[in-house]
């Protein structure tokens, strides 16, 4: 059996790019802190785009899709699934809402870990949720040529149980400790637990159930606001890049955890810098034209109008729909394509 030992963290010398990571995001925390004590109604709008963007994005990464608006309505609860992919994105949307709502009641523990993964699976007619593994899991990557074959082989699953309790009881040691940073600690966790692949589905979008947990429980809440699952799926190539940088030697506990740690604090930081662009858009006082050439502005190459909405969820669809032609009439920004492909770009 692999040994689990988040110690041996404490004693590793991190480079100067995670450590200015690091200090950026305890910055950031900060402000969100100063931001949820003077402009909580701004915030909360950003809730429930959040919500739903984790949702569509967390379960999208694994090819699990439907269209914009049957998102919504099933986010809102005014849908019942229709078919497989409806079912996991449901269970998905309820998980996401428990982390949301009782993070504090959720310790890392086997069991929870465990009732988590049931409620992923509760509209389906699966009855792998809340169970782990019985058969090898492997993880596998397509050639040029089209063939398969296994990258990374995960724990048998008659070691599964234990290897989650012990990296369970490590990270709680370690935590209560306080002697190693949770922003290295918590990417640290993440890698095990998707090395161990402790289920036979549901592994990808655990582990980013339990990132948004577990940064919730250090106090970095910026999910809540801003989709981190959103933006893992724009950068889903470097993602499994540092996935696969990480998991190399994991087997014998000779692994470099750095480029997973360095991928999910790059990712925690721009969550937070977007933020303060939002609340700061939203704070402005401007006219919905204006407020919207501000988000553009802030825009660099293509850009859609969901991207816009995204940035200004104080103003309505209709509105950001007017402004983009008003803009389109002073020339401000172009647009091409039609229907579903349609985006646009500053011009200068």
């Amino acid at each position: 059996m692999r040994e689990f030992d988040y110690n041996k963290l404490k004693n590793i010398k991190w480079d100067n790019e995670i450590l200015r990571l690091v200090a950026q995001i305890r910055e950031y925390k900060g402000k969100q802190t100063l931001f949820l004590k003077q402009r909580p109604a701004a915030l909360e709008k950003l809730v429930e785009i959040a919500k739903i963007q984790s949702t569509e994005s967390s379960n999208k990464i694994e090819g699990i899709v439907t269209t914009a608006t049957r998102i919504k309505q099933l986010c809102v609860k005014s849908a019942t699934p229709r078919n497989r992919d409806e079912e996991e994105i449901s269970g998905y949307r309820d998980a996401l809402a428990l982390v949301h709502e009782s993070y504090e009641y959720i310790p890392i523990k086997t069991s929870y870990i465990l009732q988590l993964h049931q409620v992923l699976y509760r509209y389906s007619g699966r009855d792998i949720g809340g169970r782990f593994k019985n058969t090898q899991n492997y993880i596998a990557e397509t050639r040029e040529d089209g063939k398969q074959f296994v990258r990374f082989t995960p724990l048998d699953p008659f070691e599964t149980p234990m290897a989650i309790d012990r990296i369970c009881e490590s990270f709680n040691r370690e935590t209560d400790n306080c002697e190693i940073e949770p922003l290295i600690l918590i990417p640290a966790f993440i890698i095990d637990f998707l090395c161990i692949h402790p289920f036979n589905d549901g592994n990808g979008r655990m582990s980013r159930l339990l990132t948004t947990l577990l940064l919730y429980r250090a106090g970095y809440a910026v999910g809540k606001y801003v989709s981190l699952e959103s933006k893992i799926e724009k950068t889903k190539a470097s993602y499994y890049e540092a996935l696969e940088k990480s998991d190399i030697d994991w087997n014998s506990g000779e692994n470099d955890v750095t480029p997973f740690i360095k991928y999910i604090l790059g990712i925690v930081l721009a969550a937070y810098r977007d933020l303060e662009d939002r609340v700061s858009i939203m704070e402005s006082g401007a006219l919905a034209v204006d407020l919207v050439r501000n988000a553009v502005n802030g825009k660099i190459g293509k850009f859609t109008k969901s991207d816009v909405i995204e940035c200004i969820p104080s103003i309505g669809k209709t509105s950001v729909e007017n402004a983009l032609k008003t803009l389109l009439k002073e020339g401000v920004i172009e647009r091409v394509g039609n229907g579903k492909a349609t985006f646009y770009f500053r011009k200068n």
